[in-house]
């Protein structure tokens, strides 16, 4: 027998798909859903019940009716794409500047469910092909709410990993400004101020929050530290990866540098700002090896990153820091001593470590604050992550809003298969070398 012939064997077409199936079902851990071989056995051998019954099965040089074929095309997209996106890829954009020189505004990726275990949906009445917004309204309805549960996957998040994942303040949103941080404008311009210019508000599952994407610089049990911009980790440094960057104070000696140098380094000509009092550029975003490339150019004098010491500059003071209150003094660049909550792990609760842990146990495991502060003690439900961006003076991240619970994890950035610039027409908003890159 030819291989053409044995696979198109209606039992070893039955057979492959079948075993297929029951290794998803084992994979997702229900097996009510082993009821399904029923149906493929149907398909591939019985064939008693027309399950596609929207289909039309035509006869030979019969006019096909397209609005049926259309309607059939359409169904296998929405199911096939839909099941993709569950347990495989997701699409993404770059919203923002965060990650540049690591991820770039305007990326768009494909990010792995596998990598960590695809989170099963908990809100699953949603409009298919959209997160949680459509035209303008919610795309999604909480009729129905399951509980948190995630899928075994390739392994757990690393220190170092490009992490997407719900934004932690995203459970309420002001219908207004949705892209904003609602509790930091609460904390800057009170509540009622924030409601009557940017309310009424709306409130968002889990699932269903703004995906970010940051990097990953500690992991459930670490001691982190921040010292003048450098991350510790247990005490020791944290290696810094290529992308990582600090807002720079380069000094001429009154002209500006030239364009195309500006650009051969990295930098944008037309985002970079000269300031002819200072003279300079107060304040340009550099990697290590952009900062040496720019102390080199003849009519440069001097290169200084702008480390924030206590206490902190503008913008940033004690309601935009996070723990947003108590004896914290922490800046930017000189963040911590802070332990990264572990799933089992107890603390000795107190009046003074309570800012830190306080959204945990209220907001993400549903505790009672008083009762675990009477006792002294808490013990955490789940695992805790802290994240940054690596335009580390040009991104609102943990140091911002705090920890990432574990069951906000969406997934891992893998490829970049498109990326464009805005502002400019095409085929120059085109980042040709950035094609199918993997991440």
């Amino acid at each position: 027998m030819r291989w053409k012939e044995f696979f198109h064997n209606r039992w070893v077409q039955f057979g492959l798909v079948a075993l297929l199936y029951v290794l998803w079902v084992i994979w997702l851990g229900s097996y009510w859903w082993l009821l399904g071989l029923v149906v493929i056995y149907d398909l591939f051998i019985s064939k008693k019940v027309k399950w596609l019954f929207w289909k039309k099965d035509y006869k030979e040089g019969e006019k096909h009716n397209l609005a049926l074929d259309l309607v059939d095309d359409i169904i296998f997209a929405v199911v096939f794409v839909t099941f993709i996106n569950i347990f495989f890829f997701q699409a993404f954009k770059i919203p923002s500047s965060s990650m540049e020189r690591t991820l770039y505004t305007g990326d768009h990726l494909f990010v792995s469910k596998l990598a960590y275990g695809p989170r099963m949906p908990q809100t699953p009445l949603t409009v298919p092909f959209t997160h949680n917004v459509i035209f303008g309204k919610e795309s999604y309805s909480t009729l129905i709410q399951k509980d948190y549960r995630r899928l075994k996957g390739f392994r757990n998040v690393r220190r170092g990993d490009n992490v997407v994942f719900g934004f932690p303040h995203g459970d309420t949103v002001l219908v207004k400004a949705p892209a904003d941080d609602y509790y930091a404008l609460c904390r800057m311009l009170g509540r009622e101020e924030t409601l009557r210019r940017f309310g009424p508000v709306k409130v968002r599952p889990a699932d269903k929050k703004d995906h970010y994407v940051k990097r990953c610089v500690a992991i459930p049990g670490d001691n982190l530290e921040v010292r003048e911009g450098q991350v510790y980790i247990d005490g020791v440094p944290q290696e810094i990866y290529p992308g990582i960057q600090l807002t720079y104070q380069v000094r001429t000696t009154g002209q500006r540098i030239n364009a195309k140098v500006l650009s051969k380094i990295g930098i944008e000509p037309e985002e970079a700002w000269f300031d002819p009092a200072l003279p300079g550029y107060p304040g340009l975003a550099l990697t290590a090896q952009m900062a040496e490339e720019i102390k080199a150019v003849g009519n440069v004098e001097s290169v200084e990153a702008l480390i924030d010491s206590y206490p902190p500059d503008y913008p940033d003071d004690g309601t935009t820091l996070f723990p947003f209150e108590g004896d914290f003094p922490w800046t930017r660049d000189f963040y911590g001593p802070l332990w990264i909550p572990k799933k089992g792990e107890t603390i000795a609760l107190t009046e003074e470590n309570l800012p830190l842990y306080r959204r945990i146990i209220e907001i993400y495991e549903k505790g009672d604050v008083s009762k675990a502060l009477a006792e002294g003690r808490y013990t955490f439900a789940q695992d805790y992550y802290f994240m940054m961006g690596d335009n580390r003076h040009n991104s609102l991240d943990s140091r911002y809003w705090g920890f990432v619970p574990e069951d906000h994890i969406v997934g891992r950035p893998s490829l970049v298969w498109l990326s464009t610039r805005s502002g400019a027409k095409f085929p120059k908003n085109i980042r040709w070398k950035r094609f199918f890159k993997f991440v």
